[in-house]
């Protein structure tokens, strides 16, 4: 089932062989920017007026994000030392670099960029746990500010098991309030089929993660919560830390690359909703061999040089593309269950997001994992089970 995802490898890697090369940059080992033709996408639009909330375990300060990032806010524990700026999970700093890195890092002009280096970054810290509290406590906290900020987009690569009513209640503020909910779906794919939040709740768009073929990762979580998918295999991007280069991967990266596509779309239409943007990130993607849904790839692979010069008719500017939210709207349920499949006015067909029961304990970050390029693995503190 998983060999039916390779499909889109035409669509998602058409026109590579043509890309201008970057010969001993560490631009040229980037392979997703040459795949979804950043260099063409960037002569209309670098992701400029547009800001992405990554929420995760800060952003620390290193060269690519240097001018990127805004001042932001904690929302972590007493326990975790420092403040948004402080990376104590080694995570959100790659997040944010995916995102907008400037390509001014280690490697000279010609280091790591972003998908979208002309976007802005508002960190927002969270943490694992809270000392014991409540399941996504600091993260519902950092959702609602970041409705309320000039933030456009939240990137969300971490995941949880279970979820609970007030984080469904703050996504629904965040979308109320006209942003945009990205969110890693997991790296369990290749031991078990688990649900995992915030992917899972109406109205966040659930990440899965493709490799350089174009086919779902072996570790990328499927299931009904996939939305849509991105590149998510070998990504060069700066990081903190050794040689402040890296070689990740992992449903994280991926989300971190839809939330920059979603950038670049809305910089280039400043006046469209957040309905619009995704749904003309639906029309464009990469999709299955048989044009339909799958729980591997969603929708298919997010495509910028697509959506953003040939987005097409962007519909309507009050309607969620999306069944998941009407579905969980018509049962007043937090999570409907996967027979819910009425979808929305002129979205495509697909399953709703189910719930996995009870909440149980935080799983942890979203990196699969992260090596430094030129020197040894970085100890991250977090679990392999995770966005």
């Amino acid at each position: 089932m998983r060999k039916a995802t390779a499909a889109v490898v035409g669509l998602l890697l058409a026109g590579v062989a043509a890309t201008p090369a970057h010969a001993e940059t560490v631009r040229s080992k980037q392979w997703h920017l040459d795949a979804m033709k950043a260099d063409d996408v960037w002569k209309i639009s670098r992701g400029k007026g547009v800001t992405v909330a990554v929420i995760d375990t800060g952003v620390a300060r290193i060269p690519e994000l240097e001018g990127q990032v805004l001042p932001g806010k904690n929302f972590a524990a007493p326990s975790y030392q420092g403040d948004e700026r402080t990376d104590y999970g080694h995570h959100g700093t790659s997040m944010a670099a995916i995102i907008a890195g400037n390509g001014k890092g280690p490697g000279g002009t010609g280091s790591a960029f972003g998908l979208a280096p002309d976007a802005k970054i508002l960190p927002l810290r969270i943490d694992r746990g809270g000392d014991g509290g409540p399941i996504f406590k600091s993260m519902i906290a950092a959702i609602r500010y970041a409705a309320d900020s000039e933030a456009k987009i939240l990137n969300i690569s971490i995941v949880g098991d279970g979820t609970s009513e007030e984080l469904t209640k703050a996504v629904k503020y965040a979308l109320d309030k006209g942003k945009l909910i990205f969110a890693g779906a997991g790296n369990d794919g290749d031991t078990s089929n688990e649900i995992y939040y915030p992917a899972a709740t109406p109205g966040v768009v659930g990440v899965a993660a493709v490799d350089a073929e174009g086919a779902a990762t072996k570790e990328s979580q499927h299931n009904a919560f996939v939305d849509l998918s991105a590149p998510g295999a070998n990504i060069v991007t700066g990081c903190d830390g050794g040689t402040g280069l890296c070689n990740s991967h992992g449903t994280s990266d991926a989300t971190a690359l839809t939330s920059a596509s979603a950038a670049l779309l809305w910089s280039a239409h400043p006046d469209w909703t957040n309905n619009q943007i995704l749904r003309v990130l639906l029309n464009t993607a990469g999709k299955p061999d048989d044009g339909a849904r799958n729980d591997y790839v969603g929708y298919g692979v997010v495509r910028p040089r697509i959506a953003v010069p040939t987005p097409g008719d962007p519909g309507p500017a009050d309607v969620y593309p999306l069944p998941d939210l009407a579905a969980a709207d018509a049962k007043g349920s937090p999570s409907p269950s996967t027979t819910d499949k009425k979808p929305a006015a002129g979205a495509p067909q697909a399953e709703a997001k189910k719930d996995s029961g009870s909440p149980v304990l935080w799983i942890g970050l979203g990196l699969g994992a992260c090596v430094l390029i030129g020197g040894a693995v970085v100890a991250v503190v977090v679990r392999r089970r995770s966005a």
